[in-house]
This record gives C-alpha cells, sequence and structure tokens, in this order.
C-alpha cells in the first residue's frame, strides 16, 4: 500500500472510533495470533514492525535461535471486533527477514490459489460451520444453553431455536454487519447444536472469513456466560460438528462456473472438469483427512452410526454421488459446485483448503474420472458390496490419516517441507499423548473386570 492509501485506512478507522490494530496470523490450528497497535501506528504495523517468535506456537516451524516472523496485513481483510469496536482485526501473511515465510498458512494456500489462477481458475469457497452453544453447570459438565433443548430429534426445532434465538441473533446481526451475507441458520442435530450458513467468495476470503468467524462466536458467547464449543465430537450419542467446503471452479477473466453442464450424461448437471476435480480429491482422500478432520476427536464424528437420532450424517465412505449425505464428496442439487463433507468444524482453513484444491487441480492436470456417482444410501450396503464397488472406508483414526498424508507426496508438495514436517510431527505426537492417555471408559471397563 502507498503512504496515502495507508493514511486514507487509518484516518477511516479513527472516524470509526478505532484505537488499535491487530496483525492477525494464525497456527496451525487455524487461531488466531497477534500483537496490539496503537491505531497512530498503522503504517509501520503494514510494513511489518511487529516481529513474534515462531518457535512459542504450535506449528510455526521455527527453533528460538530463528529470526522472528513478522505479520503483514491485508487491507483488504479488515474487520472492527464487533464485541470491541475500538479494535481492528487484518489477516496477515508471515514474513522472515524481509521474504515471505514459506511456512506461513495464508502463504501456502495463496500459493495454490495463484496455481488455479494460472490454470485460468477462480475458486469458490463456501464452509458452513455447525457449533454447540453451551453453558457450564455446577458439577463441571457443560448443557445446552436452551431450557428445554433436550430433544431426541432436535434437527430444525423452532421451539429449541427460540429458546437460544437471543445469542443467534446477536451472532448473526454482526455477521451481517460484518458483509458475511447470513442466508439463514437451523438448529442441528445435536442438543445445542446450530449451523449459520452464510454466502461463498473467492478461497482466500472465504477462509479468512472462516477463521474469525470461530473468533467472534467465541467471544460473543464467553460476553453472555456461555461457550462456543468447536470440538467435531462433544458428546458420545449426538451428531458431530461438520464445516463442509463447498467448491467450485470458475473462469478467471468471467466469472462463469466451469462446473456446470446440464448436458451431463451422468444426471448431475456437472462438466468434465468437474468430474476431473472430483477425481483429484478421491485420489488423494486419505491425506486430506488429516487437514480437514485434524484432531483425534475428528475420527469420533466420521462414524455412520452413533447419533440418538439414527444415523449421524457424518461421511464414512470415500466416493461420491448425488445429493446424498451418504458420501465424502456431495453434488447439490441446487448449483454445480461440490460439498466435501468430512471436513469438520476445527479444521485449519488455509491448509485444508490448499490440500483440497491442490488436489483437485492435479485431477484436472492428470484428467482423471472419478467413475459414475453412487446414488444409494452408502450406510446399507455391506462390506462386500462396498468392496464390489471399489468404495473404501476413510482413515479411521488420526494416526490413519497422518500416515496417509506423510506417505503422500502431494502434502509436501502443496506445504512445503517445513511445514510438513511440523505437522507430521506435531500430530503424531499428539496421537500418541492420546493413546498413551487412560480414560474414563477404560477405567470404568476394566478396574474390577477379571
Amino acid at each position: 500500500m502507498t503512504d496515502t492509501n495507508i493514511d486514507a485506512l487509518r484516518t477511516s478507522l479513527e472516524d470509526q472510533g478505532v484505537r488499535y490494530a491487530l496483525a492477525s496470523y494464525v497456527d496451525m490450528h487455524g487461531v488466531s495470533k497477534s500483537k496490539v497497535v496503537p491505531i497512530a501506528h498503522l503504517d509501520r504495523m503494514m510494513a511489518g514492525s511487529e516481529l513474534c517468535t515462531g518457535a512459542e506456537l504450535d506449528g510455526v516451524p521455527q527453533d528460538v535461535s530463528d529470526e522472528e516472523v513478522s505479520p503483514r496485513p491485508d487491507a483488504d481483510s479488515v474487520m472492527i471486533l464487533p464485541w470491541r469496536k475500538d479494535v481492528a482485526w487484518f489477516a496477515s501473511d508471515l514474513y522472515c527477514e524481509g521474504e515471505p515465510f514459506e511456512p506461513c498458512n495464508r502463504g501456502i494456500f495463496k500459493r495454490v490459489l495463484k496455481q488455479a489462477a494460472d490454470m485460468g481458475f477462480t475458486f469458490n469457497f463456501g464452509i458452513e460451520p455447525e457449533f454447540f452453544l453451551l453453558k457450564r453447570t455446577e458439577d463441571g459438565g457443560y448443557e445446552p444453553i436452551g431450557p428445554r433443548d433436550d430433544m431426541a430429534k432436535p434437527a430444525y426445532d423452532i421451539r429449541s431455536t427460540l429458546d437460544s434465538f437471543e445469542m443467534l441473533e446477536l451472532i448473526v446481526r454482526e455477521l451481517i454487519g460484518l458483509g458475511y451475507d447470513v442466508y439463514s441458520y437451523d438448529h442441528e442435530d445435536g442438543n445445542g447444536q446450530f449451523e449459520i450458513d452464510f454466502n461463498y467468495a473467492d478461497g482466500l476470503t472465504m477462509a479468512d472469513r472462516f477463521v474469525f468467524f470461530r473468533l467472534l462466536l467465541g467471544e460473543l458467547a464467553h460476553a453472555h456466560g456461555y461457550f462456543a464449543c468447536f470440538m467435531p465430537k462433544p458428546f458420545n450419542d449426538r451428531a458431530g460438528s461438520g464445516a463442509h467446503y463447498n467448491m467450485s471452479l470458475a473462469d478467471v477473466n468471467t466469472g462463469k462456473n466451469l462446473f456446470a453442464d446440464a448436458t451431463d450424461p451422468r444426471g448431475l448437471a456437472l462438466s468434465p472438469l468437474a468430474y476431473q476435480f472430483i477425481a483429484g480429491i478421491l485420489k488423494h482422500l486419505p491425506a486430506l483427512s488429516a487437514v480437514v478432520s485434524p484432531t483425534v476427536n475428528s475420527y469420533k464424528r466420521l462414524i455412520k452410526e452413533g447419533s440418538m437420532s439414527g444415523f449421524t450424517w457424518a461421511p464414512v465412505f470415500a466416493c461420491y454421488g448425488s445429493n446424498n449425505r451418504t458420501n465424502t464428496l456431495r453434488v447439490p442439487g441446487t448449483t454445480p459446485r461440490v460439498e466435501l463433507r468430512s471436513a469438520d468444524i476445527s479444521n485449519n482453513p488455509y491448509l485444508g483448503g490448499a490440500m483440497v484444491l491442490a488436489a483437485g487441480l492435479e485431477g484436472i492436470r492428470e484428467q482423471l474420472d472419478p467413475g459414475d456417482p453412487h446414488l444409494d444410501n452408502m450406510y446399507l450396503k455391506t462390506p462386500q458390496e462396498l468392496a464390489a464397488l471399489g468404495v473404501e472406508t476413510l482413515p479411521r483414526s488420526l494416526h490413519e490419516a497422518i500416515e496417509a498424508f506423510a506417505a503422500d507426496p502431494l502434502s509436501k508438495a502443496v506445504m512445503g517441507e517445513s511445514m510438513f514436517n511440523a505437522f507430521v510431527e506435531f500430530k503424531r505426537a499428539e496421537w500418541e499423548e492420546y493413546h498413551n492417555h487412560v480414560s474414563d471408559w477404560e477405567r470404568e471397563r476394566y478396574a474390577n473386570f477379571y
């Protein structure tokens, strides 16, 4: 930015009552980090004045002896905090010694977005976040904020939604004020679980918005004595929280959706390009799972049964199909796009978006074919039927997923060597820590068993 543009930005923010600015970047988990800069020093912050020790954070691969990283804000991403209107937030790219920092999460996604642009594509990206609004109980547990949110099948329930309406309405009002274009929200299949849907955007804008969305929900809930839970599966007997990726490619010059083809002989109204994109994602699904379903807890969501209302609606099988939620990749009947249903609310959208887009672009470059879509309820297929169809299951644990990620050449090609190594090392350690933990289930089952 020029000095004139920065002065105009500072003046505009000051006129809105802003006194401080945050040059926000994310750790491996997609959690915002920043220093706080008085608005009078916005010009210095925009030039990367603030230095941070990457070794203090998860997944910023640095030693304590390395030069510090510097966040450089993207002026177009600025948002004023609704719960603290004297502070402005900027999504930022990390630099080190004056050069782009290769393991920067946002930078990794931008590199893949450039590959798409070089191929003539804009990446249209939408994320559907599900989450729980909960409150602490006197015994140290937690429960839904709605006093009557206790139905066995609460999905779309009006009473339960209205019981939590004040909190939901506050969240939605602030999102709309920030330009999110919210078009619906509803009660999901878990008690205290909701989904808020807002319009898609270009890939980078959507990833920035998703990161800020979690920050906003957490802070607004906290201010009212609640907490927003972004754990993929917080309850044994309830559905988990997804964050489905909705994706299409558009012509970089005209904006035309390149996934649309009304003459599609397979009946999904998709173009050959879209099928190639799907095939690329299917090819790399095991590795992608480690990034879009990134926690130990994620894999307790990816089961076909385990909800009081019956099926969990979560994907289990590595296959695609029509408007059929038993496939990991679903093609909704409303618009020409592809929905990846295995992504959950704990994902880092920069890393997840980068890996999924790179897989789809590979499918296009190699002109891969995903085969015919699966139109039946895949949950009801026997193992023999699935084998005959060539359909495999998604990884059943973080351990399986991270080993698939480590073995797939796409992972290092997308993330770069240092982030690839940091991600694999951290996730293997996370699995080992979990694997060595003695759970309540084990104590209850085995302590007095013999």
